[in-house]
Parts: C-alpha cells; structure tokens; sequence
C-alpha cells in the first residue's frame, strides 16, 4: 500500500495531538468566522481561518519564557463556529451559548470575525462568571447604541459588552469616535474610561489600567486595528497614528500581572490581504503571545 500524507489539522499552532487533546488543554480557542456588519472593508470572515493558518508558522519557542509555553499549558481548537446570517440577534444568543458551554476552569481565546462578536462573547461569559471589568484596545470607540439601523453593528459592541457585563470599561488606543460617542463618555465616567492613542504613546494609562484591573475579573478584548495602519493593514476600518507591538505587549503584561483573573480574551477584525501573510503573522504570534503572558499568571 502506498504511504501518503495529510495537511496538518487547522489546529492553533499546530500543536500535536498530545498538546491539543481538549482533556490535555488549558486554553480553548474558539473561532468565529462571523461578518455582517461590516462598513467599510471587508473580509473580516475569514480572520480566524488565515490566523489559525499562520499560527502553524510561529515559533513555539519564546525568549522571554525561554521555553516552549503552549507545550506546557496546551491548547485546544474548536471547530469553526456557523452564527446564523439570518439575524444578529439571534447570531449573538449562539455566540453567547458556545462562550457560556466552554468558558469555565479553561482560558478562553475567540477569534473573529468582526468586533460585534464581542457583545455575545460578554453575554456568554456573565453567564458562568457574574459581573466583570472590560479592557478594550481599539482604534474606535465603539459605543453607538446603534448603527445602520442595527444595535449589534460592530459599530456598537463595547455598548453591548457595557449591556452585559455588569461592569465598566476601560479603552486603550482610541483615535476615532463620533459626538455621540465623545459625549457619552464625558458624561459617564464611572463607566468608560478612555485613554486615546496620544495618551498610551505618553505612557499616561499605565496607573490607571493597573488600578482598573487589580483583583478583577477581567475580559480583555483587542481589535487589531487598535495597531497603527503600517503594521497591521489587514483591518476593515484602518487609522493611522496606532500602537505599536511593545506598547500593546505592555498594556496585557499589565492586565496579566494585576488582574485577579482574565476569563476570557479575543482577538477581532483581522481582515486577510490576498498576497500579503505578514499581518496574518501578527496577528498569530499576538495571540500566542497574549495567551502566553496569561498563563504565565494562571500557572
């Protein structure tokens, strides 16, 4: 008989199956290829599957750990989650279910797909959890009670996670936002605190996130775009003036070192460019590292 070969499972990383078992694994990484919503550029749909193939090309060696850490913790790929395209609410109930039936002793890690996913992400983890804090890094405000005639636009989904999760927000990176927006967070302090993209270049947030979450319970949420157009293009809605790689390692070295607990982060809006891999490569070894510097903690 002759031997023959298959591709590798679309796992992340690629890890083997020893370290991808769901029984063997730490961390469950739930892809979402869900786009409706979409303003601008599309494409954001087959985020998780260019990612999770990127993935296979990262290193699992890491100088900071100076070692191999997804061997240690391991890491467990669902199947591509299918929301209805039918209606987004709905579509947000079956985000929100899968969240609910797999967040728990294991991190979770969501891959989108737009950033509306997050809304359901919320709604899921409250489920198990009870109220958290949210940690946002993000090029948009995100906090339209509605857009194009939608409440679940991706426009809208810090107004739905603010709607879900029982608890306030804090936004790093931001650089546009509409009046409504600007006047929502001026008036409710309590509940949104912003620090745009000047004020992370500046350093000025790093006291201030650090009291946001230590002892939380943290939901840690990163639209891609929150980067500066010239690293990572691979987005719907680009802008420039960004974040750049070390200042966004920071901010989750941060969160990971004070936070009580991060239940749960996603990784949004990737928007592959046929041809061009390099912001799919970010996009991997950011996730990998993010999950990384949260298990350090777990661990």
């Amino acid at each position: 008989m002759m031997d023959y070969e298959f591709l590798p499972p679309l796992n992340f990383l690629g890890l083997p199956p020893e370290r991808s078992a769901r029984e063997s694994s730490s961390v469950i990484v739930l892809p979402v290829p869900y786009e409706v919503t979409t303003s601008y550029g599309q494409g954001t749909r087959h985020g998780p599957r260019a990612l999770l193939l990127a993935s296979q090309q990262v290193e699992l060696y890491d100088r900071e750990f100076d070692g191999e850490p997804a061997l240690e913790y391991g890491v467990h790929t669902l199947p591509l989650l299918a929301p209805t395209y039918r209606d987004p609410a709905t579509a947000q109930a079956e985000i929100a279910a899968a969240v609910a039936d797999h967040a728990g002793a294991a991190l979770l890690c969501v891959l989108g797909g737009e950033h509306s996913i997050s809304g359901g992400v919320a709604r899921g983890l409250r489920q198990v959890f009870g109220e958290f804090v949210t940690v946002q890094l993000d090029a948009h405000a995100d906090l339209r009670d509605e857009y194009e005639g939608t409440p679940y636009s991706h426009a809208s989904a810090m107004r739905r996670v603010l709607d879900h999760s029982g608890g306030p927000l804090l936004q790093l990176g931001i650089r546009s936002l509409s009046s409504d927006e600007a006047a929502l967070i001026r008036a409710q302090p309590e509940q949104v605190t912003t620090f745009f993209a000047e004020d992370v270049h500046a350093g000025r947030h790093r006291e201030r996130l650090a009291e946001f979450v230590r002892g939380q319970q943290v939901f840690l949420t990163i639209d891609l775009d929150c980067f500066d157009a010239a690293l990572m293009p691979a987005t719907g809605t680009p802008e420039p003036d960004g974040l750049s790689w070390n200042e966004v390692l920071d901010i989750v070295r941060i969160v990971a070192t004070q936070a009580e607990r991060v239940l749960a982060f996603d990784v949004m809006e990737l928007a592959p460019i046929p041809g061009y891999h390099a912001p799919d490569y970010l996009a991997a070894k950011l996730t990998y590292k993010v999950m990384s510097l949260l298990m350090q903690r777990r661990r």
